[in-house]
């Protein structure tokens, strides 16, 4: 992991008002991955694995850092330093990656595309990640109960971009179920777009280092993440259901990418091009 420059911040004083005013600017964390489905208002479907087939994220991935170790001093030193981001590009950029749900899945990749693809459009697509959503659900959830780490800023009154509440407090970190969802679908969509692999994974490193740069995890949670995410998805592709599905989007997408949609927020790609260019891990 690369390090980062360690920032010493002197906080000022601010009038109630002003602190009033940059927590309604904070988004809301996002909905549990566990319960919400992908697509609002519609029941989630069922997840392609089951428990027998589902990957053991509990004993892949091992115990995350603790005590005095050097990992953990690691941890701490990229949770540090990046509280000095806030009001930078780079903390814009992660505060947008908090969003999730339909539009924000697809939104989150549009640059990559080169388009941005309306759900309502891509009703194979939607079913896939859908789907998927709920075994990235499961892989995160148990190493979550029973390692039971907590996030980087309880216990602190350190900055973080989104607003504090019990229930995000009380949330688990270990692994990112952010990094875990991200990395799951830059393989899914790497797969369907197999000219643009490096860039999906490319933006979905970043996204994963977003939760970082927001104080929402450990750098390790991340990394736990990414590698909880290549496991779902090499047991995905063991399933005549997923593989199905997967063509069906394969060329859906195809035929949408064809006809052309609306470009892009430019000015968030130039974000995402600048975080690709310095990774915080």
């Amino acid at each position: 992991m690369a390090r980062l420059p360690l920032v010493l911040t002197v906080l000022a004083a601010a009038p109630w008002a002003a602190l009033a005013q940059d927590a309604a600017q904070k988004p809301a964390s996002a909905p549990s991955m566990a319960t919400t489905p992908l697509t609002p208002g519609q029941p989630a479907r069922a997840p392609y694995l089951s428990d027998a087939r589902a990957p053991d994220t509990v004993l892949l991935l091992g115990a995350p850092p603790r005590g005095q170790s050097a990992a953990e001093a690691a941890d701490k030193a990229a949770f540090n330093a990046t509280r000095s981001l806030k009001g930078s590009p780079r903390w814009a950029l992660a505060t947008t990656d908090v969003a999730d749900g339909a539009s924000a899945i697809l939104d989150d990749f549009a640059c990559v595309i080169g388009q941005r693809i309306d759900q309502s459009r891509a009703p194979a697509l939607m079913t896939l990640l859908e789907r998927a959503r709920l075994d990235i659900a499961h892989a995160t959830r148990a190493p979550k109960l029973h390692y039971r780490r907590l996030r980087p800023f309880v216990g602190n009154d350190a900055e973080i971009c989104v607003m504090r509440t019990s229930e995000l407090g009380n949330a688990f970190s270990f692994p990112s179920s952010h990094a875990t969802q991200a990395w799951t679908y830059a393989a899914i969509m790497a797969a369907l777009m197999p000219e643009k692999t490096t860039q999906f994974f490319v933006r979905a490193r970043s996204y994963g280092e977003s939760r970082v740069v927001c104080g929402l995890h450990w750098a390790s949670d991340i990394e736990a993440g990414r590698t909880a995410g290549s496991a779902v998805f090499a047991a995905l592709q063991g399933d005549a259901g997923f593989r199905a599905d997967l063509e069906k989007a394969r060329a859906e997408l195809g035929k949408l990418v064809a006809a052309g949609g609306a470009a892009p927020d430019q000015a968030a790609c130039a974000r995402e091009e600048a975080a690709a260019r310095e990774p915080i891990l």
